[in-house]
């Protein structure tokens, strides 16, 4: 006697066979199997694919989000991280016109880019602190250096910054110290320390201005996270412009030269990456152009035109001046918050984190890439 089991294949045919046999004794099943085409071994060849299984059609599946919740948790950042990210770009550009106006010759440039300088660093350790919730969490993360880490990067960077916008910044009251005695020691050797310290923080300041995008796309969060091309470039351009409003709210017209180009190169910068950001990244692009931060970043485009039009058209008026570099430095506050508010939108609709993916997977399937397409 043979023991071979039978095949699945063999039995699921059997399966088959009988369930067709009982459906035609059954009152009009004879009609049924007799019809053209109605012999039950052709319709269960039918219904076999090439596997011998039966041929089932599942429906394409319906997203939703698990009980409605989103799939990636949104930034609990509130406003302060924003205002964060504008402080230490202010910090940046005004450090780079100081050092403009220190190597050029411009006091008046050198001082107001000095003094905010260290206003905006300062700030942007507080509103840094108050969202770490204690100040000492800033101390631990002194503890390593990780170059890997945007955030253990960019902790160094702002303890490199800040002693030498503070140095830089103090040295600008020389003047008001004795010219005898041991003050007057002080006041005399201040002058060269700042002027060492000034081009520190300008060393310092590109690495401060860019490395909060790369912070922000270092997330998971999708429109952060797809536009790590573009957003230290938006920040750099950013820096310079608020930085130059800030040399054009100090200085006359005849003194205002390197703020004026200075707005010139971050207007370029934003433009460009703003514009980026708002057609190049596909569905991921729809946050940025929506809603809140839609209309932030709006104004900031307009904001930074009109800025940099007072400042080339209006060159010979104080006051045009002034307005110009109100203007940019209210672009660079809505282009921030732009930015913010834009990822935080896409990371709580889970459709910015699916259908990325689906595409993703798909063309890893068919080798086609859908930013080309």
């Amino acid at each position: 006697m043979s023991t071979e089991r039978p095949r699945v294949g063999d039995r699921f045919r059997r399966f088959i066979n009988a369930r067709d046999e009982m459906a035609a004794r059954q009152p009009g099943g004879d009609s049924v199997a007799r019809q053209p085409g109605g012999d039950p071994a052709r319709r269960a060849g039918r219904r076999r694919g090439r596997g011998g299984g039966e041929e089932l059609r599942v429906p394409e599946a319906e997203f939703t989000s698990y009980y409605g919740r989103p799939i990636l948790k949104a930034p609990v950042w509130k406003w302060d991280i924003a205002a964060y990210l504008f402080t230490g770009g202010l910090a940046a550009g005004s450090s780079l016109l100081a050092a403009g106006g220190q190597l050029t010759g411009r006091p008046v440039l050198r001082r107001a880019g000095r003094v905010t300088a260290l206003g905006a660093v300062s700030a942007s350790a507080v509103f840094l602190i108050r969202d770490l919730g204690r100040p000492e969490r800033f101390h631990h993360m002194l503890r390593v250096a990780k170059p890997t880490s945007p955030m253990s990067v960019g902790t160094w960077i702002l303890t490199a910054f800040g002693p030498a916008a503070g140095v830089a910044a103090i040295a600008e009251g020389a003047g008001l110290l004795p010219r005898r005695g041991l003050l007057g020691l002080a006041g005399r050797a201040l002058p060269p320390v700042g002027h060492a310290a000034g081009i520190v923080a300008a060393a310092t300041a590109p690495a401060l201005a860019t490395y909060t995008g790369v912070l922000l796309a270092d997330t998971a969060v999708p429109s952060w996270h797809e536009a790590y091309p573009e957003l230290p470039v938006i920040f750099a351009g950013s820096a310079l412009a608020s930085g130059a409003g800030v040399g054009l709210l100090a200085a006359s017209p005849a003194q205002a030269g390197p703020a004026r180009r200075m707005a010139v190169a971050g207007a370029a910068l934003e433009l460009y990456g703003a514009h980026r950001v708002e057609t190049r990244l596909g569905l991921l692009s729809e946050p940025y152009r929506s809603g809140r931060p839609g209309r932030l970043l709006r104004a900031g485009r307009l904001l930074t035109v009109a800025g940099v039009a007072g400042a080339l058209l209006g060159r010979r008026s104080r006051a045009a001046g002034a307005l110009s570099g109100v203007a940019l430095l209210g672009a660079s506050v809505a282009t921030r918050f732009g930015i913010f508010y834009g990822g935080v939108a896409s990371a709580r609709d889970p459709r910015y984190t699916v259908v990325p993916q689906r595409e993703r997977v798909n063309a890893r399937r068919t080798g086609v890439d859908p930013a080309a397409d």
